[in-house]
């Protein structure tokens, strides 16, 4: 099919929503860093690869070609996601605030709230009306105040704006990925392929990923056994040892997004420009379907506000060699 028109069924802003005056940031806490360890870590070896594509059912308005020669160095990532498990900790040890908790409200897709917050809720957000304005949705209450995460600490943290992830990333001695690196890591060594595993979404009957099965947005036919999100250590690893590159949440890069090609810092290690409004995010989540919002094939790119957060983002890091 061919999509001619920039559709987000993935992503949604807190520019989308009514909101209050902006607060401050929370001040992070520095003097209780983490120990730096490579530990559940990938070694990713640099070199040089295609990036991006020219797919039919692509989306040109977002910049993901035309396939460019680009080179990054060695370095290492995360097999997963961060959990929730993980996040916890940084909690624990800081005391840090995410955006969600700060608002007071986060984006929650509906089929995922019960039927007692599913009457509570006021807002949705106007041009992608599944996400709900849901008030004390964050990471601890991905579904609001009567839910919680005692039965997902091994699912990916969700309710992370860039803001949450590089701080936590601060905490960690790690960093956000560059887009580049997020690109050429979930290719996992092969060549223009269309999924981190080959150009074929479902080889042999068998899924690959976490992405929405059925009639969007309103049936899930759950082929792949999920509706939410999938532990983060789900699926089959692609061919550098990783975890669910493509699906499940989308994936904070360090990135200021653009779309145009000449801004994004060149062949070598680009880190995108110096500056911008939205951030980038890749591979896709629980929600993308081919019949709206295909961004789960690996050179597919979106972004978002800094603060923005719903239950279908979240981040991995890298650390340097």
């Amino acid at each position: 099919m061919s999509h001619v028109q920039q559709k987000t069924c993935c992503g949604v802003s807190r520019q989308d929503a009514i909101q209050e005056e902006l607060l401050n940031n929370n001040e992070f806490i520095t003097s209780k860093r983490a120990v730096k360890s490579v530990d559940k870590m990938v070694y990713i070896q640099g070199n040089e690869f295609s990036m991006g594509a020219n797919d039919k059912d692509g989306f040109p308005a977002d910049g993901e070609g035309p396939i460019r020669k680009v080179i990054v160095d060695s370095f290492y990532m995360d097999l997963t996601t961060v959990t929730n498990k993980d996040f916890s900790l940084f909690i624990e040890a800081t005391g840090y605030k995410t955006d969600a908790e700060k608002y007071g409200w986060s984006f929650v897709f509906y089929q995922l709230l019960s039927k007692q917050m599913s009457k509570k809720v006021q807002q949705r957000a106007q041009a992608t009306p599944w996400w709900c304005v849901v008030e004390g949705a964050y990471w601890r209450q991905p579904e609001g105040s009567d839910s919680d995460i005692a039965d997902r600490m091994n699912h990916p943290v969700v309710h992370v704006s860039w803001n949450d992830a590089e701080a936590y990333c601060q905490w960690a001695n790690k960093r956000l990925p560059t887009e580049a690196e997020w690109e050429f890591a979930a290719r996992g060594g092969l060549h223009q392929k269309r999924y981190s595993w080959g150009d074929e979404l479902t080889p042999g009957g068998v899924h690959y990923c976490n992405i929405w099965q059925g009639n969007f947005p309103y049936t899930n036919d759950e082929e792949d056994g999920y509706l939410g999100t999938a532990p983060a250590q789900s699926f089959p690893e692609n061919g550098y040892g990783l975890y669910n590159m493509t699906g499940n949440v989308w994936e904070w890069c360090s990135d200021w997004f653009t779309k145009s090609i000449h801004k994004r810092g060149g062949r070598e290690n680009p880190k995108g420009p110096n500056e911008g409004s939205n951030r980038v995010m890749r591979g896709g989540s629980y929600l993308c379907h081919d019949s709206y919002c295909n961004r789960y094939r690996v050179a597919a790119r979106t972004s978002n506000t800094p603060d923005s957060s719903s239950g279908n983002i979240g981040f991995r890091c890298v650390t340097d060699i």
